[in-house]
């Protein structure tokens, strides 16, 4: 596979302003893309170089709207997770429909969910996808659903698979709001399962890169790519990275089983609750095959975590 890209499209519509999305949208202006920012009210803070557009794609007349005139369209959305199973499908079907309908690619940001529980072998994109849980059920029949539109030619679609997200602004994360806030103020710090075992994080620079990468290179449609992410390291290891950064040690208490804390409350940890195999088992995500590929190295580990604590530093004075 070569990887010199397509002249830039002169539309990029990102769907879905979390972390990811919002994160993607300021990588596309960076690389000089004109850039559609899409969710539900457009009331969030004024991005340089970024339109924002308020649309339901959850149906169909939405989805519409939303991709109008985009060349390529990058489906980041997500939903509060106890209505991932009943609204994810919904969502594929109205933004699918919109994509084929308009010609334009679809690049899909996706999770490590589809495979379940591995017995903490090494997740490549050959990984079998055997999950036995209701959500990575849903999610590996969505993936094949997104694959077999693009083998049909009705769209022109490529998945890339995250890790767990870390980075500036990722709250709602077991590497997020549970871990850096403490680490600064003294509190106790949450770890999640055997924090002794491996466990793949991605940078949510490194999603928001990855994904941009898959705009820029259509020669990659049609199959899944495990998006830049830099080599699993226990999350006692990132503890002790924190403490290094921070000058002190962490006080660390372990969630040995699905409970409510910090931002999970008791809705979330129950529907959570199947998928805690990914904290009893290593979780190693490999993304060799993106890097040779798209000439595309994952920031260090190091660098992501001193951008993140710098982050929830100036987030924590503005919650005082």
């Amino acid at each position: 596979m070569t990887a010199t890209p397509t002249d830039p499209p002169a539309q990029h519509t990102v769907l879905g302003s979390g972390p990811a999305g919002t994160a993607l949208a300021k990588e596309l202006v960076r690389r000089g893309r004109s850039v559609r920012l899409v969710d539900r009210k457009a009331d969030g803070p004024a991005l340089d170089g970024v339109q924002r557009l308020a649309a339901d794609v959850s149906t169909a007349e939405g989805a519409r709207a939303a991709v109008a005139g985009a060349d390529v369209v990058y489906h980041c959305v997500n939903v509060a997770y106890h209505l991932q199973v009943e609204v994810m499908p919904r969502v594929q079907e109205a933004v699918l429909g919109a994509v084929e309908a308009e010609g334009a690619r679809l690049v899909v940001l996706d999770t490590l969910y589809p495979y379940g529980e591995t017995g903490g072998a090494v997740m490549t994109e050959d990984t079998p996808w055997k999950a036995t849980s209701r959500k990575g059920r849903m999610r590996a029949e969505l993936d094949e659903k997104y694959l077999a539109a693009h083998r049909e030619g009705r769209a022109r679609v490529v998945l890339g698979r995250s890790a767990d997200f870390v980075g500036p602004g990722v709250l709602n994360s077991t590497l997020g709001a549970t871990v850096f806030p403490a680490a600064l103020t003294g509190g106790e710090v949450l770890g999640f399962g055997d924090i002794g075992l491996p466990h793949s994080y991605t940078g949510i620079e490194d999603v928001a890169a990855g994904l941009a990468t898959l705009g820029e290179h259509p020669e990659g449609d049609g199959r899944v790519w495990h998006l830049p992410t830099a080599p699993a390291v226990s999350t006692r290891a990132i503890h002790e990275m924190i403490e290094k950064r921070i000058g002190g040690p962490l006080k660390v208490g372990v969630l040995t089983e699905p409970r409510p804390v910090g931002p999970f409350d008791a809705q979330f940890m129950a529907e959570y609750a199947e998928m805690f195999y990914q904290h009893t088992e290593p979780q190693i995500m490999d993304s060799s095959a993106f890097e040779q590929a798209f000439g595309v190295a994952p920031t260090p580990l190091g660098a992501t975590l001193d951008a993140t604590l710098a982050w929830y530093g100036e987030w924590l004075a503005q919650q005082q």
